[in-house]
């Protein structure tokens, strides 16, 4: 005990055992060391002195019983009083916080007593109230955790409160996450909203911090079990073995087998022994069906499945009664350019070409007799059991037109055909379906000089024809048109005969002469030098004048005038003695044709100058 303690329990002392003896202080007991102790700046400052021991004492109380109120700390508090607005909140600070009731909506079980996390905002506002909040504390609690379990990769739960584009809004902590649609399932989901309102275990597997986004994945959950699951699987795989599965994804192409963890693809062909326009037609989603494995990759991450392998083949079924020349009928399913395959049974197709199709010789496309779809029948004409083919034909179930050929068409017959198409020779004519016949180009027409068919006729047209030849071996007609009308050049030999005159107009001034234009037929050609006129001058276009016929061939189609010779004598008498020569000749027993041309080219030549 000091020795001011001591004065003062002596002091006390004396005051308890005498009470009248007046009390002495230790300033007036001993003024002077009173005064050189005496602790001026704490008398200033107002402050009454206080032990050390106490003041230690003091402040472990305080540490013990108080928190260091920092701002933006989160501290854990205790609920001591409810209103019908706010919850007061404990902290052990200098006074109580207020949080709004608003902040524990998520909880209406809160009552008095509950520990709740809260953030201190602000030690003391304007009015030295402590502002604490829960939501906030929350939040933060809430990140901490979830980056927690994004570093440990810790399994969490979350509520999936609703759809959004391409995926989901999962409530994690307090905090919205993203769950990718590819990330809910190791399957495609083709139903969002099963999930919608479901508390679901979750990963982070993604945190965005600057713009505060977390991915969260359902799938990585189960891909670790399925890995295992798909090793042992992987592991066993052998060709021809039979494996239940599940149909995952169906496409164009083919079916996607779930085989529990490992996908296998069944191709469209290996589906069905009959063929089928999409693989829906055989199967559909989540069906549980079984397949054989038909082959793998070394690594056996592509696996080709079966469906069809699993059953006989169709043609192995097919009964040893068919055989070559039966009738049989099957429905058209696939139509190409030479032919339509029809099946006659389940699996079983043979193949119709267009030139089974019809009698007809002519090209055609198998679209204009049969379309998909289509029952018809047909006689087999070729059968492989060996290679599974089959041929079949339409035509064979009529009479072969050309079996009456001769008494239906006799060479000198006529008849209407079609016009079915041309080629630069000719033009082909159907008389009657499996009967066609050609008109060749000189044959259209006894006066039109023609280059192409086309610009004679055009197809689909009707046009009356003669039979000219048959061939019945070789199944061939060769036909006429201009053979049905009289040959004009007959009438126009006698009407243009050598020396006849006509009167025409210059159509033409061409290379070494004109042209001019009797009839719609007759196109004459007058050379240089009998362009002259009377006065020495040359005829022009337009001009009509008087023209003698200086050659005329039927054969060739070729007429030959002159203006000079109406009015020169020279000229005149030539064509005289062309005439004179032309009909002794005539007179002859039968003279040559290029005799006649012979003398008529002599004349042509001298008349040209030329001799």
């Amino acid at each position: 005990m000091s020795e001011k303690e001591t004065q003062q329990v002596e002091v006390e002392t004396t005051e308890a055992t005498t009470v009248e003896a007046p009390v002495v202080s230790e300033a007036q007991a001993n003024p002077e060391k009173f005064l050189k102790e005496f602790d001026w700046h704490n008398y200033e400052e107002g402050i009454e002195q206080v032990a050390d021991t106490k003041l230690e004492e003091f402040e472990k109380l305080v540490s013990e019983n108080f928190v260091d109120t920092l701002d933006d700390e989160v501290v854990e508090g205790e609920v001591i009083h409810i209103t019908d607005r706010d919850a007061i909140i404990d902290i052990n600070a200098k006074s109580e916080g207020v949080i709004s009731l608003n902040e524990f909506r998520y909880n209406p079980d809160l009552k008095v007593g509950d520990k709740v996390e809260v953030l201190i905002d602000v030690r003391e506002d304007a009015t030295g109230q402590l502002v604490l909040s829960h939501r906030k504390a929350r939040v933060i609690k809430a990140w901490d955790r979830v980056n927690n379990a994004h570093d440990t990769g810790e399994i969490v739960n979350g509520f999936v409160k609703c759809r959004t584009k391409g995926g989901m809004i999962v409530d994690v902590f307090g905090i919205e996450a993203f769950l990718p649609g590819s990330q809910i399932d190791v399957k495609p989901i083709r139903d969002y909203d099963q999930y919608v309102n479901k508390t679901m275990e979750f990963k982070v597997v993604k945190i965005n911090h600057e713009f505060k986004n977390i991915v969260v994945s359902h799938k990585a959950l189960i891909e670790a079990d399925i890995e295992e699951q798909k090793k042992e699987i992987i592991g066993q795989l052998e060709k021809g073995q039979v494996l239940e599965g599940t149909v995952k994804n169906i496409t164009s192409y083919g079916v996607f087998i779930d085989l529990g963890g490992v996908d296998g693809l069944v191709h469209i062909t290996d589906l069905s022994w009959s063929r089928i326009n999409h693989p829906n037609e055989i199967v559909e989603l989540d069906q549980k069906l079984n397949v054989v494995i038909l082959d793998f990759d070394e690594n056996k991450s592509r696996i080709q499945l079966g469906l069809k392998q699993l059953s006989k083949h169709p043609w192995e079924a097919l009964g040893e009664d068919v055989k070559v020349g039966d009738k049989v009928k099957g429905k058209v399913v696939v139509i190409a350019d030479y032919g339509a395959f029809v099946e006659v049974e389940e699996g079983v197709e043979g193949l119709v070409h267009v030139s089974e199709m019809s009698w007809s010789t002519h090209l055609r496309s198998a679209q204009d007799f049969v379309s998909v779809g289509d029952e018809i029948e047909a006689q087999i004409l070729t059968l492989d059991r060996e290679d599974r083919k089959m041929s079949l034909g339409i035509k064979q179930l009529t009479p072969d037109p050309w079996t009456d050929i001769t008494s239906k068409y006799p060479v000198g017959s006529k008849h209407t055909g079609v016009v079915r198409n041309f080629t630069n020779f000719g033009v082909f004519v159907e008389l009657e379906e499996g009967i066609d016949g050609l008109i060749y180009i000189s044959d259209l027409s006894w006066t039109k000089k023609i280059k192409h068919p086309s610009e004679f006729c055009n197809v689909g047209d009707k046009l009356d024809v003669v039979v000219l030849e048959l061939d019945v071996e070789g199944r061939k007609l060769s036909l006429g048109h201009k053979q049905t009308t009289e040959n004009p050049w007959d009438k126009y030999e006698t009407e243009f005969a050598l020396g006849t005159s006509h009167t025409a107009a210059i159509t033409e001034i061409v290379d070494k002469g004109a042209t001019i234009e009797f009839n719609d037929d007759i196109t004459a050609f007058v050379p240089q030098r009998h362009l002259e006129k009377e006065d020495g001058s040359k005829l022009k276009k337009g001009e009509e004048v008087e023209f003698k016929i200086i050659e005329f061939n039927k054969e060739f189609k070729r007429v030959v005038a002159s203006h000079t010779a109406v009015f020169r004598e020279e000229e005149a008498k030539i064509v005289k003695q062309a005439v004179k020569k032309a009909e002794a000749q005539a007179a002859e027993a039968k003279p040559t044709l290029g005799d006649a041309n012979d003398a008529l080219q002599a004349l042509k030549d001298k008349m040209d100058g030329k001799k």
